[in-house]
């Protein structure tokens, strides 16, 4: 009796939108044995370690780092500037806008959320409108997504300085880029961003663990004037730390400190423009195929707007239940994880199956994104799935004249 081959043998693909592929440079220098944390290499990297951060950031302000993933990131962030009663203002395009809402109601903080839906950038005109009204100044501060990592939409979060500028309000711009950082471009102080939010596992190349809060001057004064900060949250021990352990509160998270110096490395190796320039050009290459796709059947991008496409990510349509068939097809059939959709339907929805993402961050190249996208050709074409054609030619048209 013969069986089909095993195509799924070899190293798996993880093409999701974080965890991203981390870099064997990246495992190499976390497989190490535990550190000394109270003299030596881990001890002297730091200080270079978060100079190093804040030039992937783009800023030459502050950095605190944090044993935890982005959801942390966004609590220590709020913590810091944000008391209990204050007032936010949300303008939400997806899941992840909307739970950084839910943190600060949970705090205490009154949240006024403007939902853009699910396939749309922010518009800046609503915007305005909402911080003109405001003459009192309530809103202390706009909790703005750079990239959503469940819609794919990126935002403009220059044009959000810009409307506040424009309208003279106070309130501190804060971001969210933990999807976009090391991807998409970002620029914290040229774009008058005043607090940044990110984690390791997506751009940054290093498995989940640490979340990072950037914060300039300004922020600096509203955390001065706060009646309490947690020990544990407050951001100014561990950016201006006197002993090491002030970095983390405590023991810090070792192994991920030495992947996190490989990974600095290799960005800072390539350079952020180069980064920035490859993602853009293995997205485009993405969009290329997904496009040829769309011409037949259901298969469908969820950013129609190029111009409001992440370079980090791609969230897409299928008609359910396909978009669950096809991700189970390419994981068993060669060894390829596609993104769940998240948060365009309630899981109990039979519609939930008909959404699913790709992540194109970090450490991905082009022979890489061929691969992912031969790998959906293929499940679609072994399930039937109709689709347009000549999407893989698109693709290479676009990785060949780059």
């Amino acid at each position: 009796m013969t069986k089909s081959p095993l195509l799924a043998q070899g190293r798996s693909y993880l093409a999701i939108p974080g965890p991203s592929v981390v870099p064997d440079a990246v495992l190499n220098a976390m497989h190490r044995a535990a550190p000394n944390i109270y003299s030596g290499a881990l001890i002297d990297m730091m200080p270079a370690l978060m100079a190093d951060l804040r030039g992937v950031a783009r800023t030459k302000h502050h950095v605190a780092m944090y044993v935890g993933n982005g959801h942390a990131a966004w609590e220590a962030a709020l913590s810091n500037v944000i008391e209990p009663g204050d007032k936010v203002l949300v303008p939400s395009t997806g899941r992840f806008g909307i739970g950084w809402g839910e943190m600060a109601t949970d705090l205490g903080v009154q949240v006024e959320v403007i939902d853009f839906g699910r396939a749309a950038a922010m518009d800046m005109a609503r915007i305005a409108d909402v911080l003109a009204a405001d003459k009192a100044y309530e809103i202390k501060a706009i909790l703005g997504v750079h990239v959503d990592t469940s819609t794919s939409v990126r935002n403009d979060i220059a044009g959000l300085r810009a409307v506040l500028d424009e309208v003279g309000h106070p309130a501190l711009l804060m971001a969210d880029c933990i999807a976009s950082l090391g991807c998409d471009r970002f620029e914290m102080d040229a774009w008058g961003v005043d607090v940044m939010v990110t984690a390791c596992q997506k751009g940054l190349m290093v498995p989940p663990g640490v979340g990072f809060v950037f914060f300039n001057d300004k922020a600096q004064a509203v955390r001065a004037k706060m009646p309490r900060v947690s020990r544990y949250w407050d951001w100014s021990p561990r950016a201006h730390p006197e002993e090491f352990y002030q970095y983390h509160c405590g023991t810090a998270p070792t192994q991920h400190i030495y992947g996190l110096r490989a990974a600095l490395d290799m960005i800072h190796d390539e350079g952020i423009e180069q980064v920035w320039a490859r993602h853009a050009v293995l997205a485009r290459a993405v969009w290329a195929a997904c496009e040829a796709w769309s011409e037949r059947g259901t298969f469908a991008l969820n950013i129609a707007d190029r111009g409001a496409r992440s370079h980090a990510v791609t969230a897409l349509r299928l008609q359910s239940p396909n978009a669950t068939a096809l991700r189970d097809w390419v994981q068993q059939n060669l060894g390829l994880t596609l993104g769940i959709g998240l948060g365009m339907a309630a899981p109990g929805d039979p519609a939930w199956h008909g959404f699913f993402r790709l992540g194109h961050m970090g450490h991905v190249n082009g022979h890489m994104i061929m691969g992912l996208l031969g790998g959906i050709e293929a499940g679609m074409t072994a399930l039937n799935i109709e689709h347009g054609a000549d999407a893989l030619d698109a693709a290479a048209q676009v990785i060949a004249g780059h």
